[in-house]
């Protein structure tokens, strides 16, 4: 057997950071470890000191319960988890309580810095656990255009800003490309923090930051708006639809009793992933930025 070729230090550690953001949290060892019999070792343990387990059990029973313990779904002790993947399954879903003080937090903010305020010190939602920061927003919030997007993701956790990384360049050039840019634009998001794996935010996250984001809208007062992805789009027009289908298609947001144009558009994520999809984008760009010129 040939030897493996030799890495410089560089490449090493380029290779460990890759594994730690994949959530690696174990180094390999000299020899493999059966998890299936750690996990039924744990198992029998833990029924042990519980007074669980039946000296006079027959070794056909005694048998079929270690088989049963050893079965994937139904063992419950687990190899330590990577702090994502415990931020992942320590959700508490919130009762109408949690929800009711979001809604007043929100409702109290007469301003924009006070409602950045009021959302950090809020502890009423789990992603919080797992994020770095509390991505609020970015631009100027006297611009007449809002962009509303669906949740921070690694870049933007990182830098506390939304729209960064590969995702923020391609946004900046979808700015640039309709004579926009952060000076002259508004972006947010309708959950301010990092979903584990940047994975979409479930229904009772998004209810919890939804008085958040329609404060935000209420004191920034554009004159219009611009919808990115499903999450935005299906939270604040209370729709079903796929984004898909209601891109380009105008709607209306009521801010204050003043109805503004609402434009849903595909978010700068899919576009990367569906580069075919960028012509659709890019005619939604236009539709908005003739638009905003008649309002300007």
């Amino acid at each position: 057997m040939s030897e493996a070729p030799a890495i410089s230090k560089q490449e090493a550690a380029a290779i460990l950071k890759f594994y730690a953001e994949a959530g690696v949290v174990d180094l390999l060892n000299d020899e493999p470890i059966d998890r299936f019999e750690v996990s039924r070792k744990q198992l029998e343990e833990k029924r042990a000191k519980r007074g669980n387990v039946n000296p006079a059990l027959s070794p056909r029973v005694a048998a079929a319960t270690s088989r049963k313990s050893t079965s994937p779904r139904l063992t419950t002790d687990k190899p330590a988890a990577s702090p994502i993947q415990a931020a992942s399954t320590n959700i508490t879903v919130p009762d109408q309580e949690k929800i009711d003080e979001a809604r007043a937090l929100a409702k109290s903010a007469n301003s924009v810095d006070e409602l950045k305020e009021l959302l950090a010190d809020f502890k009423g939602c789990n992603l919080r656990q797992g994020a770095k920061n509390t991505v609020f927003a970015d631009g100027n919030p006297n611009a007449p255009i809002m962009f509303i997007g669906k949740a921070p993701g690694r870049d933007e956790d990182r830098q506390g800003v939304p729209f960064v990384g590969p995702i923020g360049q391609l946004f900046d050039k979808m700015l640039a490309a309709i004579d926009l840019d952060r000076d002259k634009s508004y972006i947010t998001n309708i959950v301010p923090w990092r979903p584990p794996g940047n994975r979409t935010p479930v229904p009772h996250e998004i209810e919890l930051c939804r008085p958040f984001a329609v404060r935000h809208i209420e004191l920034i007062k554009p004159k219009l708006i611009v919808l990115m992805g499903n999450v935005s789009t299906q939270t604040l027009l209370e729709t079903n639809k796929n984004i898909l289908s209601l891109r380009g298609t105008w709607a209306e947001y009521d801010v204050g009793g003043k109805k503004v144009p609402t434009m849903p558009t595909l978010h700068p994520d899919h576009l990367i992933k569906n580069p075919a999809s960028k012509r659709n984008a890019w005619k939604d760009l236009l539709a908005i930025s003739a638009r905003l010129k008649e309002l300007t």
